[in-house]
């Protein structure tokens, strides 16, 4: 692009002839240059006299085609002042890029990206019906077996091909528990997740971004009978054995079409049944070893597997759990290797507070792709909304966040949490303070910055004191929802391909000491 550097009077007259013209004059000019917002492909003063321009009338156009997209300059999804004092920055000689052109550079090392699902009942749809997804809209895969019989596992078998990705994946459990391949429930996550990370990456780059999804899962299973040398008793167990023959399958017929094949991420959907296992992170990072090592070793890529997690909240209907935590902390514990993509909680739930709806799985699908997209994509460091930090003065406590949208926000969708049997957090909008005793009553909590300051009844001890959030579930769950939630969530206005909706990124579940 070229720069041009302004003298005041002439800036101030340019912009005065501009606003006059009509916007006739550049009708058939099409943008594809951010700033250029009239087509001509350059990028000057006549662009920041039409970009005020549209700010102040909102039944203005650009007179280019296509000139929406390349004005968002921040590429937040909106056009606005941001974006107005950038360009004006740009043409200043203040910076010289745009935030969103560095958006536009994807990664794709592959022709189809293997994404790899595993996990108990909501990795695998339980709930999910009707099921919605039924064509594919794009390019997206996954692998038939057609009439094939597993065990054993032959990735060589001739029946094997690679089919669009729809829903089911493949086939309807019909018994429980019930094993791959006949393990499905409902609509997964999996053809949302795959249909938004190809919308994102298209609309930003114009190039296609193809994933081939495996669905493990077992439903009502442990984490024991998923990792690997898990023992297959023919009706659990098979988990991690069906990832790599999948594996093994997709990368032959890769080759015999003329594609090449890595796994670019492993989502589990997980929990429940380890709600009481304090060695649930530990396993997780295992989990996540193993599967890199022996991924790896077949589709011959240097590029590391992440594991993406989402954390679980029907764990229980009362108390705490440890898988939960677990969840949380396994990212903060081995950043950028596992991934917590956030809580589940903001989901739409179905009349068991367990397992999701149909639309509620959408979601979950379009959160992974989020977190997918940024981490794997665009190669970006990403992490959820979660605490970095907290202090205290006397009986004021205050929670520091990294925040990915700013600003924080409390939401107003969800009813306030702990209203029943934790009267001392009604307050609270769902955080908690306790020590190992008694649960300290929250007189009132303020979002200040990227901070929530907890202001508590009386005096807080000295010592022993926790901070949690969304972690203790009193009993009652919400209705459309589960047992644990909280209010704190971010400004992400990220829109769901799938599901229409707005996917922001609510607050993780956390409990910290007080110091």
């Amino acid at each position: 692009m070229k720069k041009v550097q302004l003298r005041s009077i002439g800036f101030l007259v340019i912009i005065a002839l501009v606003c006059s013209f009509s916007s006739s004059i550049f009708a058939t000019a099409v943008s594809s240059v951010y700033g250029d917002l009239n087509g001509d492909k350059s990028v000057n003063a006549l662009d920041l006299a039409l970009l005020k321009k549209y700010l102040l009338d909102n039944t203005y156009t650009f007179p280019a085609e296509n000139a929406d997209k390349y004005a968002d300059l921040n590429g937040d999804g909106t056009v606005n002042v941001l974006d107005y004092a950038l360009l004006k920055s740009y043409l200043l000689g203040k910076i010289d890029s745009f935030p969103a052109e560095s958006m536009t550079k994807v990664n794709i090392p592959w022709d189809w990206a293997g994404i790899i699902g595993t996990g108990q009942s909501l990795s695998v749809g339980v709930q999910g019906t009707p099921i919605e997804t039924i064509t594919q809209p794009f390019n997206n895969l996954t692998l038939s077996l057609g009439n094939i019989n597993l065990p054993p596992f032959d990735a060589n078998n001739t029946s094997l091909k690679m089919v669009p990705l729809i829903e089911p994946v493949h086939n309807y459990a019909i018994s429980y528990p019930s094993p791959y391949p006949g393990n499905i429930c409902g609509e997964t996550h999996h053809s949302a997740m795959a249909n938004q990370i190809t919308s994102l990456v298209r609309s930003v780059s114009g190039k296609d971004y193809i994933t081939a999804h495996t669905v493990v899962g077992e439903s009502g299973q442990g984490i024991s009978a998923l990792r690997k040398g898990a023992t297959d008793t023919g009706s659990t167990g098979r988990a991690y054995a069906a990832t790599l023959f999948e594996v093994n399958a997709i990368k032959r017929l890769a080759a015999e079409a003329g594609k090449t094949y890595g796994v670019g991420a492993i989502t589990i959907t997980h929990g429940e049944s380890d709600a009481g296992n304090t060695l649930y992170e530990n396993e997780l990072h295992t989990l996540w070893s193993d599967y890199n090592q022996d991924i790896k070793a077949i589709t011959g890529q240097t590029q590391k597997i992440p594991l993406l997690v989402v954390q679980q909240h029907s764990c229980g209907s009362n108390g705490t759990s440890a898988s939960l935590l677990a969840q949380w902390r396994v990212g903060v514990d081995y950043p950028g290797d596992i991934i917590c993509i956030g809580p589940n909680y903001q989901n739409f739930y179905a009349s068991d507070g367990v397992h999701l709806t149909t639309k509620g799985y959408q979601q979950l699908g379009e959160l992974y792709a989020k977190v997918y997209y940024e981490k794997v994509v665009r190669g970006k460091d990403w992490q959820p909304l979660q605490p970095t930090g907290v202090e205290r003065n006397a009986n004021v406590i205050k929670v520091n966040f990294n925040v990915p949208v700013g600003p924080l926000v409390w939401d107003t969708s969800l009813p306030e949490p702990n209203q029943n049997n934790y009267k001392e957090w009604k307050n609270g909008k769902g955080f908690e303070v306790s020590t190992s005793s008694k649960r300290i009553t929250i007189s009132s909590v303020e979002i200040s910055g990227n901070s929530v300051i907890i202001t508590c009844d009386g005096d807080v001890p000295a010592s022993g004191v926790k901070v949690g959030y969304a972690f203790n579930a009193e009993g009652t769950k919400r209705d459309g929802g589960t047992y644990r939630w909280g209010l704190l969530r971010d400004s992400d206005q990220f829109k769901g391909y799938t599901s229409g909706n707005v996917i922001p990124n609510y607050c993780v579940s956390f409990e910290m000491d007080v110091n």
